[in-house]
């Protein structure tokens, strides 16, 4: 079956192995961030409609237990943009729980829409939200996420604090640096003010690792990543350290997760990864555990297709799915 909504799994520093759910079909996001790994956004709005029906997502989960393809560590709902845009997210979460019940639910989203109490309640029901937050500085807002009408920092702010006065599950929020746009002491001092009266599980600072929307998105160095990690630590909850983002872990061990599959299943799940987003060679076999010649073979055929193209980016050749 090809899938029109999952993709991966793929191999998450935060997450472990993840099976990503797509909510929207297409690049629908409040924001247009520079650095969107998925391209610039097509539809900019903060309108919540059915933009991928619960049914569709849910038969494809449905059919990946039964086709007994890789069994994911966690089901991650996000896709080509705000998930919390779609009306029947809850129906989704508690379905795919439903399906998977031994295997928890986590949802990415942009912070955007926690301000409204239904969007709140929704999320209730996962174990797992992923929000980011990557400045508090007015002008930088504007540059790094190019929000829709009707979106502010004051809604954003005060979504996410309410969501943690009352949401039982985990909270990992993630700041992406963009060089000369975020990385400021303005904003740093700002966000560190701001962390502890969130008080999330977990805080990750992270930078570009793939290409992004803008050629004026740049990643910022180790050093400066390196600092505010430092700077930042004790924002989090007391229990819960601050971790390395995926770009930064070092993967000792990957299991193999899809290479007892047939060419046809290896072509499709790497085909389905690469409509999402751009990715190297080595960032996709590590991402679903292929051997080195599989997934070589399995570029080689996709490519001799017409399926996927390539550019030269950050120095590394990126693949992703043709148009």
């Amino acid at each position: 079956m090809q899938f029109k909504t999952l993709y991966g799994p793929v191999r998450s520093g935060r997450l472990g192995l993840s099976l990503g759910v797509d909510l929207l079909g297409k690049r629908i996001c409040s924001l247009d961030c520079v650095y969107c790994e998925v391209g610039p956004t097509r539809v900019h709005t903060l309108e919540r409609r059915v933009y991928m029906p619960a049914r569709t997502i849910l038969e494809e989960l449905h059919s990946w237990k039964r086709q007994g393809l890789p069994k994911p560590e966690v089901i991650t709902l996000g896709g080509l943009g705000e998930p919390c845009l779609n009306t029947e997210l809850e129906e989704i979460i508690v379905g795919s729980r439903a399906i998977f019940p031994d295997i928890p639910v986590a949802v990415l989203t942009n912070s955007t829409l926690l301000h409204d109490p239904s969007v709140r309640r929704e999320l209730a029901t996962t174990q797992m939200v992923l929000p980011s937050l990557d400045t508090l500085v007015p002008e930088e807002f504007v540059r790094i996420n190019t929000p829709c009408s009707g979106v502010s920092l004051e809604n954003i702010t005060s979504g996410l604090l309410e969501l943690r006065s009352r949401y039982s599950g985990r909270i990992f929020l993630e700041i992406l640096l963009a060089r000369g746009i975020n990385d400021t002491p303005k904003n740093l001092t700002l966000l560190r003010d701001f962390l502890p009266k969130l008080g999330p599980d977990r805080v990750d600072v992270v930078t570009m690792t793939r290409p992004g929307a803008s050629p004026l998105a740049e990643a910022v160095d180790q050093r400066t990543l390196t600092a505010w990690r430092v700077e930042l630590q004790g924002t989090t909850d007391p229990k819960q350290d601050i971790e390395q983002p995926a770009a930064i872990q070092a993967q000792d061990q990957i299991q193999g997760v899809a290479q007892d599959l047939t060419t046809d299943a290896q072509r499709e799940l790497v085909l389905n990864s690469l409509r999402r987003r751009p990715q190297t060679i080595d960032q996709v076999r590590e991402a679903l555990g292929l051997g080195t010649e599989q997934t070589r073979a399995v570029f080689a055929d996709l490519t001799a297709q017409g399926a996927i193209q390539h550019a030269q980016e950050l120095g590394e050749d990126f693949f992703q799915a043709a148009p």
